[in-house]
């Protein structure tokens, strides 16, 4: 009795107990590698030029490939065959892909849009008709911010399918407004005080300069267009500002928004007098020449 213990002990402690310690020696020592190669990743991203989506996907693509790895020498050090696991993964990873092509499109798009940068947390982008602040680049969708406080979650496939507009890639913007003025006006005058009132506001840069010119001819009116350059930052406030700013120094000067007028003539008819009308009346036809009589 005591023999066949002694037995199935030391085959268990020779075998199955000796993989079973060694697996879990490798499920501990696999642990502290990943976690160690996890903090040099993450070392490494914040010394390079990687934003914070790029970097994190590096650690979770390594991280998951790490696992995997892991998985694969655990059930090896068990004694299993590791090429049937490899082929049973293969499988339903071939369906997962199949299963989840729109997704995986989305997330190939998430990877070219994190290390391509078309645009960055914090831009003022436009895609397809939404517009609004970038709050979070994910790698399948991202979230942007309108300015009405309104959460908008576009799928990558659709971003770079559609065309973008980033208002914050460069440094900075042009604004530029029609304005109207009466033809009664000097045009050298308009442009001077113009000019000078553009040049004066806060935000305007000096380089390249503002300008002022004759755009049109309307109808009652000269068509000015009025062009200046401000930081991307105060785009908003330069926008609007300058508009009051031109009219108030307009009218300062004494003139005035025009207004469309429209001039009405009125024509009488001339009416026929009455004894006219008597005097081309048509004589009296005699009573034997009514109703087609006959003088008898």
């Amino acid at each position: 009795m005591w023999e066949t213990i002694k037995e199935i002990a030391s085959e268990f402690a020779n075998n199955t107990g000796l993989a079973i310690v060694r697996t879990i020696a490798f499920f501990v020592l696999g642990l502290v590698i990943i976690k160690i190669v996890k903090l040099i990743l993450r070392s490494v991203t914040l010394k390079s030029r990687l934003d914070s989506a790029a970097s994190t996907f590096v650690i979770s693509i390594v991280t998951i490939v790490l696992y995997i790895a892991l998985v694969i020498a655990l059930v090896s050090s068990l004694g299993f065959s590791t090429a049937s696991i490899i082929a049973a993964f293969s499988a339903v990873a071939l369906a997962v892909i199949l299963a989840l092509k729109d997704s995986l499109a989305s997330l190939a798009n998430g990877i070219i849009i994190i290390f391509t940068k078309p645009f960055k947390k914090g831009d003022y982008i436009e895609i397809g008709g939404k517009d609004g602040l970038v709050q979070d680049i994910r790698l399948f969708n991202t979230k942007i911010l309108t300015y009405s406080n309104e959460e908008v979650i576009i799928p990558n496939s659709d971003i770079l399918s559609n065309d973008l507009v980033n208002y914050s890639s460069m440094p900075l913007r042009r604004i530029v407004f029609s304005l109207p003025v009466p033809y009664s006006a000097d045009i050298d005058e308009v442009r001077k005080i113009i000019l000078e009132s553009v040049a004066s506001y806060r935000y305007v840069v000096k380089t390249p300069a503002p300008a002022v010119v004759l755009e049109d001819f309307g109808e009652s009116t000269f068509k000015f267009s009025v062009r200046a350059w401000a930081p991307n930052e105060n785009y908003w406030d330069t926008f609007y500002d300058l508009r009051v700013l031109v009219y108030t120094a307009l009218r300062d000067k004494g003139i005035e928004r025009p207004y469309n007028k429209l001039e009405i003539s009125l024509a009488q008819q001339n009416t026929v007098d009455q004894t006219d009308r008597n005097s081309v009346r048509p004589a009296a036809v005699p009573a034997d020449r009514q109703f087609g009589g006959e003088e008898q």
